[in-house]
């Protein structure tokens, strides 16, 4: 089991701070999750570069200390994970946060590295973003409901059947809060 000490984190908050080198590795580890089945926005598989891409240039455009970062799992500085934290600055609901698409890349499955990124997002978010709870959907069936609740989220409702992955394959949407951070 990878330690979480054994890992690092960086976190993106400005377009610039984005090299080739590692929007390349973040499309990489978004493609593989993705054609691996993964529940990290693509749903139907294969997903290719170019496809992945056009997603994250607009993620990345909206980056912005207190509206979206990009936190990154770092093992043996290599990328290992990442998510999306946004916010909105509209005061009635400037007190949370949204996380977006959760990965981890598949070597380092079931070696800590998810729970650590999503440890160290609730701190990023309470201490650095001064938000008081995250919000987060997830798709079921697939194991994520009991993945988030080992690590304190709480599912607050379901949108039943909103996921068409296939024709005889709908999923629900879960909802899920983490609070307080």
């Amino acid at each position: 089991m990878t330690s979480s000490n054994a890992l690092g984190f960086t976190q993106i908050v400005d377009p610039h701070e984005i090299t080739d080198e590692l929007k390349q590795t973040l499309v990489d580890c978004w493609t593989e999750v993705s054609n691996a089945g993964g529940a990290a926005g693509f749903p139907f598989p294969p997903v290719d570069a170019v496809e992945v891409t056009a997603v994250l240039d607009r993620i990345i455009e909206k980056l912005a200390p207190t509206a979206s970062r990009l936190l990154v799992a770092l093992a043996h500085g290599t990328v290992a994970g990442w998510l999306n934290i946004r916010c909105d600055p509209h005061p009635p609901v400037a007190h949370w946060g949204t996380i977006h698409h959760v990965q981890t890349r598949l070597g380092v499955r079931g070696q800590g590295v998810g729970a650590a990124l999503m440890s160290r997002v609730r701190e990023v978010a309470r201490d650095e973003m001064g938000l008081e709870q995250l919000h987060l959907a997830a798709r079921g069936g697939v194991g994520l409901e009991e993945f988030y609740g080992r690590l304190g989220w709480k599912e607050i409702g379901r949108w039943p059947g909103a996921l068409r992955l296939a024709s005889d394959d709908d999923r629900d949407e879960v909802l899920m809060m983490l609070s307080p951070l």
